[in-house]
Formats: C-alpha cells, structure tokens, sequence
C-alpha cells in the first residue's frame, strides 16, 4: 500500500473514532442512558457461592418501614446446607424467614434466592434506616452449617429502578397493623347486639303486646 493510501486510511479511521464518541457523549450521563448499574458483591467459600448481595432501603426517603438484604446462594457440594443466619456489624438485628421457619435449607448442586417476590426466603432488617443508610457499605455475614461464615461487603441503597422488585414493603405508619382490626370488629358490634334483641323478643313480649294482652 502506498504512503498516500495508509495515510488516507489512518484519517478515516480517526475520523469514525471522532464520530463515535461525539454519539457517546449526545447520549447523556444519566445512569439509565449508559446502563450503568452498581456492581453488586458476591463471594465464593468452599462449595457455597454468594452472589448478587445489597442492603436495600424503602424506595421513599420520607418512608418508614424495614430494609432487607437481598443475595443468591448457590451450593455446589454434594451435601445439603442450611443457612442459619444473616448478621450485620453492631447489633442491627435481620429476622431471616422461609416457609420452613427461620433456617433456610441450600440444596446440594441448587441455589436459593433470598428476597424478591419468588425468593425463597425473606430477611428483613426492622432498624430500616436508622439501621443502615443509603450509600455506605455494609459488612454482610451469613453463617452456614457445614461452610460456616461467608462475610462481604455489601451496597446500601434504595429499593427503586431495578432493584423495585426486591427491596421491603412499606410499613403503613398512620396507626398499628392492630387496630384495624380491632375497628372493624367494633364497627361490626352493633349487629349483633340487633340480633340478640330480635331473638329475645320472640321470647318474650314486648310492653305494648303485654298491654294489649291485658285489655283482652
């Protein structure tokens, strides 16, 4: 190839170059636009594998309620595990259920999925943000009964975008779950007080038939 033609190679080149970070930069910087998404930890000990971990918050700053840690457990042993607990640093308590009660069982060569509407399991930190705060990093550990701990540091961030679908419901914050119902029974009570009245007078007159009775 003559000088001339490399040279006019190398220009065109630089030219799409040019072109292709001027469509980068017209795209914008928002995070959606870019797709950037956080990078989520995860950690593998033995034959237990922990991925996809975060902390997330209420998506509303201005709600009150839970925050919940969200992660994926694979186990590829052979044997079964249960995952007995998840802890955080400084006494933030996290109540870990599943339909099988507080300890989760990990299938020898399955995962199980913790939080989410189809997880198997739910872990929830009642504190919300007066037990963590959007932003920091949190240290997670879960302790298993054969791998034993498995500890890593984990996002704190809002249950929006993405993440929408995984984070903790609201709590409403108007009055107790309680009394709601307590309400409704006393809303219901006049009934049957009714019912009790239309029954006893069938058992016995009242003073106007009584009165009528007597003139006959």
């Amino acid at each position: 190839m003559s000088s001339s033609l490399r040279r006019g190679a190398l220009a065109a080149a630089a030219i799409a170059f040019s072109i292709a970070s001027l469509a980068a930069c017209g795209a914008g910087n928002n995070a959606e636009t870019l797709q950037i998404k956080p990078d989520l930890a995860d950690i593998t000990v033995g034959d237990i594998k922990v991925q996809n971990v975060a902390v997330l918050t209420q998506a509303d700053p201005e709600a009150t309620g839970p925050a919940a840690v969200m992660a994926t457990v694979f186990n590829d042993g052979w044997t079964d595990q249960t995952l007995d607990s998840i802890t955080l640093p400084g006494g933030p308590t996290v109540e870990l259920t599943s339909d099988k009660g507080s300890r989760v069982k990990v299938p020898a060569g399955g995962r199980v999925v913790i939080g989410g509407k189809d997880g198997a399991a739910v872990a929830t930190i009642p504190g919300g943000r007066e037990a963590v705060r959007d932003g920091d990093v949190q240290r997670v550990t879960f302790a298993f009964s054969e791998t034993g701990n498995v500890s890593l540091d984990a996002l704190v961030l809002p249950a929006e975008n993405q993440f929408a679908d995984w984070g903790p419901s609201a709590v409403p914050s108007a009055e107790p779950s309680g009394e709601p119902s307590s309400s409704a029974s006393a809303s219901a009570s006049p009934s049957e007080p009714g019912d009790l009245d239309a029954s006893e007078g069938e058992r016995e007159p009242s003073a106007e038939q009584s009165a009528s009775g007597a003139g006959h």
